[in-house]
């Protein structure tokens, strides 16, 4: 099977030039998803960001956007007065709306309603709604905007995975697969900041616009079993540590996250750490951590932005596999993140048997090398990218 080089993801980020803020957000949104975060998953220098915002002098409008550049597609109308009064403009975003209804699940516009005035659009699409944030500050807007448009494509991605893994059922019958994404918050109970904490980031998960369509929240509750609930929970979870100064001394603690481990979920550390721990739990590392104080817990949206971006590389990661799993072979082991030693105990008894292990670039230095040549010499380490570079020298974009 022939592999694309199309980039997997391109973000089409447009607006009226006469909207004097336009250029800045574009280009936060350029820094956002170009950083070495999503270069490790989305291939080449990240997520490709791309502008349009000025009149081709020839044609009279926008230059086109080519939805088969791409193997998805997302398109950001910053939507103004300014837009919204220019008939050329709105001429273009209705026809591009048109191709991207037809274009199905690889392709979706995500108008951004700067002000008022998206009312008068004529668009179907629902808009991020920046015109209700006007008492929110300008900084905390922009990582708000971030956030919302990281949670709609994780939405997309969602859906388009179940279309590489059912190509033939009907869009309509896709829906039936669409689950909610299960966040389990990892604390301990027997630290009272842990439940305040947890209880805190709950509320501001099920508050958040949209996000309950998205996420169904979990904790254990108390007086069940341990085992009934973390085996089956946590390995189809994201999962947000509360790491409190009694969370590396509580065993269930530990257990969620050796198997959050285990199973390759997506995980974020929120650090929590108050006096300090006694026991740094060694499997917390390789993963994600956002700092967040106790006692003021104000940053409770950095760690949902956070798990955002966790929650969207991993859509990322799966839908970039399923399109490389058909070439596989039978010893391919896919992990989401670089692999420790750890990745060794969800191999079920192959550790000693010749695997590959394939994950997001860049490749591992020699140092962590080295241990998995003394532990499991037999298992193999390739980025995707050497992977995919020792078939025939191509690599997918």
């Amino acid at each position: 099977m022939p592999r694309s080089t199309r980039p997997f993801l391109t973000v089409y980020v447009v607006w009226h030039p006469a909207f004097a803020a336009g250029r800045s957000i574009a280009k936060g949104l350029y820094d956002h998803f170009r950083r070495e975060l999503y270069e490790n998953v989305a291939g080449g220098t990240g997520l490709s960001v791309l502008y349009r915002s000025e009149i081709d002098p020839h044609s009279g409008a926008l230059r086109n956007i080519d939805l088969d550049e791409s193997e998805t597609t997302a398109i950001v109308p910053l939507i103004d007065a300014h837009f919204v009064e220019d008939a050329a403009y709105m001429a273009w975003v209705h026809e591009l709306a048109d191709r991207a209804d037809q274009a199905g699940l690889r392709a979706r516009v995500f108008p951004v309603a700067i002000d008022g005035a998206f009312g008068s659009t004529g668009l179907m699409q629902q808009a991020v709604r920046w015109d209700s944030w006007r008492r929110v500050k300008q900084a905390d807007r922009r990582r708000r905007l971030v956030s919302d448009l990281t949670y709609q494509f994780g939405r997309m991605l969602r859906a388009y995975l179940e279309r590489l893994r059912r190509p033939h059922e009907p869009e309509e019958e896709l829906d039936r697969y669409l689950r909610k994404v299960q966040i389990f918050l990892s604390h301990s109970k027997h630290d009272p900041d842990g439940e305040r904490i947890a209880r805190a980031i709950r509320d501001a998960l099920y508050k958040g616009d949209g996000l309950t369509t998205f996420f169904d929240v979990h904790d254990i509750p108390t007086g069940v079993r341990f085992d009934d609930v973390i085996l089956r929970q946590v390995r189809v979870s994201a999962v947000v540590a509360i790491h409190t100064d009694g969370y590396s001394s509580r065993e269930w603690c530990r257990r969620e996250i050796i198997e959050a481990k285990r199973w390759n979920v997506p995980l974020v550390i929120a650090n929590c750490i108050s006096e300090g721990d006694e026991r740094g739990f060694p499997y917390m590392g390789n993963v994600p951590i956002v700092r967040l104080d106790p006692r003021a817990v104000d940053r409770i949206d950095h760690v949902v932005g956070r798990l955002l971006d966790e929650v969207l590389k991993d859509f990322l990661w799966r839908c970039r596999i399923e399109l490389a799993r058909a070439d596989a072979p039978d010893d391919a082991v896919f992990l989401p993140r670089p692999p420790e030693l750890i990745s060794l105990a969800g191999l079920e008894g192959r550790a000693d048997a010749d695997v590959t292990l394939i994950y997001p670039d860049p490749p591992l230095g020699a140092e962590e090398r080295r241990l998995f040549e003394v532990i499991a010499p037999k298992v193999q380490l390739r980025s995707l990218t050497e992977w995919l570079a020792g078939w025939d020298g191509e690599v997918m974009g």
